[in-house]
C-alpha cells in the first residue's frame, strides 16, 4: 500500500466530512516518479471543534506518527478545519527552493 493510501486510511479515523491527501513530492528536490515524501492534507472534521490550530495539528501528527520518518514522509502540510470554517478551498503550497526548474 502506498504512503498516500496509508495516510488517507489513518486520517479517516478522524471521521472527516472532507479529506484530501495530495502528494506534492514532484515539486521538491530529488523527485523521481513514484516518490512519496511531501504531502498536503486538507481535513474537515467535527473532532477539531473547540481545538486551537496547534491542537488540531497535534491530532493529525499523532495519527500519522508511524508514517513520519526520513525514509517515509519527510514533510506534511496540514490544513485542518471544522465544517463551519471550511470554504471549499485551502491555500496553495509555497514553491520549494530546491524544486526542479523547468
Amino acid at each position: 500500500m502506498s504512503l498516500e493510501q496509508q495516510l488517507t486510511e489513518s486520517l479517516n479515523t478522524l471521521a472527516p466530512s472532507h479529506l484530501e491527501v495530495i502528494n506534492e513530492s514532484a515539486g521538491h528536490g530529488g523527485y523521481f516518479p513514484g516518490k512519496e515524501s511531501h504531502f498536503k492534507v486538507i481535513i474537515v472534521s467535527e473532532i477539531f471543534a473547540g481545538l486551537r490550530l496547534v491542537q488540531r495539528h497535534q491530532k493529525v501528527y499523532a495519527i500519522a506518527a508511524d508514517l513520519l520518518s526520513p525514509s517515509k514522509i519527510h514533510a506534511l502540510a496540514i490544513h485542518a478545519y471544522v465544517p463551519s470554517e471550511w470554504q471549499g478551498e485551502a491555500p496553495n503550497s509555497p514553491e520549494c527552493a530546491h524544486a526542479p526548474k523547468a
